[in-house]
């Protein structure tokens, strides 16, 4: 006798396994009294590459320390423990967008924490959006991060920089300020995402109410420029606003204090996100905006927390000091709290916890707690809410504390002040008014004394100076040099290095320019790690050609020393031309002394060969000489070669420039231009550059005209060229995702489709769900069985493949046949084919017509089928059918079968196996379903007495 147990044999698809892992969960939770919990796994994200100041090695530990408090505190997580999976993506989106695609498929995540950067964060949250996976940013976020209706799984644990700005206004305008400076600075990173963002959230929220008398922004290392910054900043405004990181401010304080400028008269204003942990001692004269304390004890080491954390796995951090832990630790903490709160509160609703995004954005916002980062709640558009206080440092019990004097909380409530501050007025302002009440005519003698000092710094300018002792004067040409300098600070143009000043300290004069960190054009050409495109060079000709232009429309007339030494490469690979001007102040001299036989011949490979023929050539040149020059350099551009533009020449130098003095039979000496390194276009235009004849030479303007022609797609510098690129990769990136969402999206369908074959479709829909299915009873059902006869001896003779050929070969036809009748089929196990009708959609009593007239169809079947391999037998089925009550329902969590039970079944299975020979269709005895029938059948009543059950008659 078979067994009698019926269980789904199909593979289960795996884009269910949320939905499975669920209906396990509320087993767990609802069945053995909390005794088992479930895994829940988040993904981090974060670089390791410790220069950022979210590094995981600066923060990691953090997500440890509160998985632990979670897990340990049975009151959050009573059902479930928590856990996490760590990807290093560096700041990069591809590599974000791979490993979060590898965490959800392969490590079953339920939420993501990161990725840190926030313009990764722009790609990898469309697709957890996408996903309805919940995504936790705990640092800064970009301006799209903040669009609900996209990023509608994002939550944000930072608060907004704006809020900063709205504090420091509400608190000038409790004091009844209205003149404010700011004065700020510093490159390096810090607490701030970016100086610049928060200086210019404030600057644009102070300029609405407030006027900014002075915006002063500079590099804080320079002490002496700190020094007069201030003294400039005291005579305009009394409240000032520093807007820097902890050293910086430290720095600003000191140099305040020593020129006594914290004696009361001044209010110092420190912004500062994040606690205030750090700053005594160094800032009892200032105000701090920070973050509201609320003093709770477990959080007052938790820095050390995490340093300790860290030098164990899996970070193994090699940090040495408390200061380098980053203050986005706490926000990553707070995160993973905020988190596990929602899903208790999910799980008490019976929601499902598992990639409901948008259910656990939702319920966020009613939760509130404190945390390391103070009280943490959300509003309705699921930002972060923070409160700010303004500190003072007062002396308490003999104790230097920070005490609150204004508190901002949600509702804005302002604290009494208890202190008397000065006015916002300066010195200047007062005296300025006080002459105006007093008279116009004093106020007409101030206008005379400022014109007259203006005219006296006209007469008498020495801004140029870098030192003001011991200025010396060489050869009594003081006026001339004036007039030359002046000159020259007045060149201002994106592509000349800006001229800053004179040191003429003997025996040290030098000139001053702004500094290029990439070096000369010729530096770029000799590093072989600098592989230049078509794009890059043309950029370059570019920036020359524009420097020249605005040039050759200056005073200064001409440039006369263009070469590649002369080009200049600042930070953004953009071109700045140095080296022009102040010849006197350099050389002594006007004019270039040019010998039958100068040792240093190879720098006057770029001179025109007209100017190379005069003894006495002016170094100023000309512009024609000039337009020789940038061909020159050109050339060398075009090769990528550092060794000069006649280096393909088998000549010395000094045989070089005496074939470009005095061509030989009338043919001048040019270097080579190969048509696989230029166009035909920048060829023609080299060759007229260099032309022999200086009028035939064009002029700049012209040269940046046929560059634009012979190349119109790059006439942009490398800087837009390189946005370009990267808008072009960001819109490629979007269409990636969307490519690869459409994918998931096909394939849902083919799993759905597939899930729907093996499972009934309101069964699966149920699953998919979250939702438990519970057991159903049908009154009257027909249940099928049919079985092989001699199929144990037909297997004897055959190989275990042509089994399964054989098998599949008939079932595929009895599955096509099925499609024309109201049944379902139960499953297959072995030689076994079991279908039902009546269920899971009740039909009446058509049930019973289906399945005879389905059982009919599939003996016509076989008595035309023929075995591949067997091709001499006959197939022959024996067939069992009976109609009865049965229970059907959803058994186990893994591979989930849907079943059905009952005697029904039972005798059905009997009425099969019990058979006498096959190619008949063997009912129970119910009279009833008898009749219906006759019609089709011919009825034949025997007795069959069945094992263990009740004699009972057999129609065939």
């Amino acid at each position: 006798m078979k067994s009698l147990r019926f269980f789904h044999s199909s593979l289960q698809a795996q884009a269910l396994r949320s939905s499975f892992l669920f209906v396990l969960f509320c087993t767990f939770a609802s069945g053995s009294g909390g005794r088992q919990r479930l895994r829940l796994v988040l993904g981090f994200q974060a670089p390791k590459n410790t220069s950022f100041p979210f590094s995981v090695m600066k923060l990691g530990a953090s997500i440890q320390i509160a998985i632990d408090k979670v897990n340990s505190n049975l009151g959050i997580s009573n059902n479930y423990t928590l856990d996490f999976v760590y990807a290093n993506c560096n700041c990069d989106a591809k590599a974000s967008l791979s490993a979060f695609i590898h965490q959800v498929q392969n490590e079953s995540i339920v939420a993501l924490f990161g990725p840190a950067c926030p313009e990764v964060a722009e790609v990898t949250g469309l697709m957890a959006s996408q996903w309805g996976i919940p995504m936790f940013g705990f640092v800064g976020q970009t301006h799209k991060l903040d669009i609900a209706t996209i990023y509608d799984t994002y939550v944000k644990l930072v608060s907004p920089v704006q809020r900063v700005g709205e504090v420091l206004a509400k608190s000038l305008q409790h004091f009844q300020w209205n003149y404010v400076a700011m004065i700020g600075g510093g490159s390096e990173s810090n607490t701030w995402d970016k100086i610049d963002a928060l200086w210019n959230t404030i600057q644009s929220q102070l300029k609405i109410n407030f006027t900014v008398t002075a915006a002063i922004r500079y590099d804080t290392s320079n002490t002496t420029l700190t020094r007069k910054n201030l003294k400039l900043i005291s005579t305009l405004a009394r409240i000032i606003i520093l807007i820097c990181n902890f050293e910086d401010t430290k720095s600003i304080i000191q140099e305040a204090q020593s020129l006594k400028m914290v004696n009361g008269e001044y209010v110092f204003f420190v912004i500062q996100q994040f606690e205030i942990s750090g700053y005594k001692e160094a800032f009892d004269p200032v105000f701090l905006i920070a973050l509201t304390s609320y003093g709770k004890q477990e959080y007052y080491d938790f820095p050390e927390q995490v340093m300790e954390r860290l030098k164990g796995p899996p970070f193994y951090s090699n940090l040495t000091s408390i200061k380098e832990v980053s203050s986005y630790a706490a926000y990553l903490h707070d995160a993973v709290l905020l988190y596990a709160m929602g899903v208790s509160e999910l799980i008490k609703v019976g929601r499902n916890p598992f990639h409901s995004g948008r259910d656990l954005v939702n319920i966020l916002a009613l939760l509130f707690f404190q945390g390391a980062t103070g009280l943490v709640y959300l509003d309705e558009l699921g930002e972060r809410s923070m409160d700010y206080s303004v500190y003072d440092l007062q002396t308490v019990q003999n104790m230097s504390k920070f005490v609150p004097v204004l508190q901002y909380d949600s509702k804005q409530t302002a604290y009494l002040f208890l202190w008397s501050f000065p006015t916002d007025m300066s010195v200047i302002s007062l005296i300025l008014i006080l002459l105006v009440a007093i008279s116009v005519g004093a106020l007409c003698v101030i206008i005379l004394v400022v014109q007259k000092a203006k005219l006296q710094k006209e007469v008498d300018d020495t801004w140029w100076s870098i030192s003001y002792n011991n200025i010396s004067i060489i050869k009594n040409e003081k006026v001339k040099w004036k007039v030359n300098i002046s000159l020259d600070w007045k060149l201002r143009h994106d592509n000349l290095v800006p001229f800053l000043g004179a040191c003429i300290d003997p025996p040290t004069i030098c000139l001053v320019s702004m500094y290029c960190k990439k070096g000369s054009l010729k530096d770029i050409l000799k590093n072989v790690d600098i592989e230049l495109d078509w794009m890059f060079k043309l950029s370059f000709a570019y920036d020359i050609v524009n420097g020249m232009v605005f040039i050759h429309n200056s005073k200064l007339v001409s440039h006369g020393n263009l070469k590649p030494t002369n080009c200049l490469v600042d930070s953004r690979m953009q071109v700045k031309l140095s080296g022009f001007g102040l010849w006197e102040f350099r050389y002594g001299t006007k004019h270039r002394v040019i010998y039958n036989k100068t040792p240093t011949d190879i720098n006057l490979y770029w001179i025109a060969p007209e100017l190379l023929r005069l003894v006495l050539h002016p170094f100023n040149g000309t512009q024609k000489g000039d337009v020789f020059s940038f061909a020159i350099v050109m050339r060398e551009l075009i090769y990528d070669s550092d060794e000069g533009p006649y280096h393909d020449l088998d000549l010395e130098p000094e045989e070089i420039i005496k074939k470009i003095k005095h061509p030989t039979n009338r043919v001048p000496l040019r270097p080579t231009l190969s048509p696989e390194k230029c166009s035909e276009g920048i060829a023609a235009m080299l060759n007229s550059c260099w032309d022999e004849n200086p009028d035939r030479r064009p002029c700049f303007s012209t040269i940046r005209r046929r560059l634009r022609d012979a190349s119109p797609e790059s006439h942009a510098n490398i800087l837009d060229n390189m946005v370009n690129k990267l808008e072009k990769y960001a819109n490629h990136l979007e269409e990636v995702v969307e490519e690869r969402t459409n994918q998931l999206t096909i394939e849902k369908r083919k799993i759905d489709k597939l899930l729907s074959s093996m499972l009934p479709s309101f069964i699966a829909e149920q699953l998919m769900a979250g939702k438990s299915v519970e057991p159903e009873s049908y009154e009257s059902v027909t249940i099928f069985f049919s079985d092989i006869v001699g199929f144990t001896n037909m297997c004897s003779r055959s190989s275990p493949l042509e089994v399964v050929s054989l098998l599949n070969d008939l079932y595929s036809l009895f599955d096509d046949i099925i499609r024309s009748y109201d049944v379902y089929k139960v499953e297959t196990i072995g030689d076994a084919y079991m279908v039902a009708s009546g269920l899971p959609i009740r039909n009446g009593v058509k049930h019973v017509e289906e399945i005879a007239t389905m059982s009919l169809h599939f003996l016509s079947l076989v008595m035309n089928y023929h075995i591949r391999h067997l091709s001499n037998e006959t197939l022959k089925l024996r067939i069992g059918l009976n109609t009865g009550p049965v229970v059907a329902g959803v058994v186990g969590t893994t591979m989930p079968r849907y079943c059905l039970f009952g005697d029904t079944v039972n005798m059905a299975s009997r009425m099969e196996s019990n058979s006498l020979r096959g190619l008949f269709v063997h009912l129970d005895d119910t009279d009833a379903r008898l009749k219906m029938l006759k019609d089709y059948l011919h009825v034949a009543t025997f007795c069959v007495q069945l094992l263990s059950m009740l004699h009972g008659a057999s129609h065939k």
